[in-house]
């Protein structure tokens, strides 16, 4: 199996969400040592992406005045939105990549969320679809044609990553012992949900045995 064509998208493995960060995935250090094997593979791109907010990012429930973290509220646009405890503001210590995570292998650092009018969970676009952030791009340079995503949080980032890349006809894989939910109890309705959407399902193992790694 060749991992020429293929890029690894590490999702949003940043201090904030991270054991003691202000929006704690539970279990997110766990991913540490599988993201660090799954990068000596060969692959053909590895990329992160990273939260950038503005301190004023409308997901803050701390800029909104009768609202709670997370519960959903109705906008001005009348979508829905998930209030968030503030996290991965520009700039700061909890938007840094975890520092065991080995972030010499990444081939490129694509920021999302910077609009302070719209959420960006996904790392090819905002919530809204009307602005790409330079993720796509990236990977037709490299002439990627497969992603496999790892990462945070699996039912959130991670997920619209995963659905967006498939519908922009990537072959797309979901590493699932390598992300972690923020909700546990929807994980067996998340895998679900990808396979319908005919994302295929992939374990940190089954990569290891099929590819050898860089340093062998």
């Amino acid at each position: 199996m060749s991992l020429k064509n293929s890029a690894l998208l590490v999702i949003d493995m940043q201090y904030d969400f991270m054991q003691g960060g202000s929006l704690e995935v539970q279990g997110a250090n766990e991913l540490i040592p599988y993201i660090n094997k799954l990068m000596t593979l060969n692959w053909g791109l590895i990329a992160a992406s990273k939260d950038w907010h503005p301190s004023d990012h409308i997901s803050f429930a701390s800029n909104h005045s009768h609202a709670n973290a997370f519960e959903t509220i109705t906008l001005d646009d009348q979508s829905e939105q998930v209030m968030w405890p503030d996290h991965c503001v520009q700039n700061t210590t909890g938007s840094e990549i975890h520092d065991q995570i080995n972030s010499s292998l990444f081939d490129a650092i694509v920021l999302k969320g910077q609009n302070s009018k719209v959420d960006s969970y996904s790392a090819f676009f905002d919530n809204n679809h009307l602005e790409k952030t330079q993720l796509h791009a990236v990977l037709l340079c490299k002439k990627i044609s497969s992603i496999y995503l790892v990462g945070l949080a699996a039912d959130f980032c991670v997920k619209y990553t995963a659905i967006d890349g498939q519908s922009l006809g990537f072959d797309t894989h979901f590493i699932f012992d390598a992300t972690r939910s923020v909700n546990l109890e929807d994980n067996s309705n998340l895998i679900q949900q990808l396979q319908l959407k005919k994302i295929e399902i992939n374990s940190t193992q089954q990569l290891i045995e099929q590819n050898q790694p860089k340093n062998k």
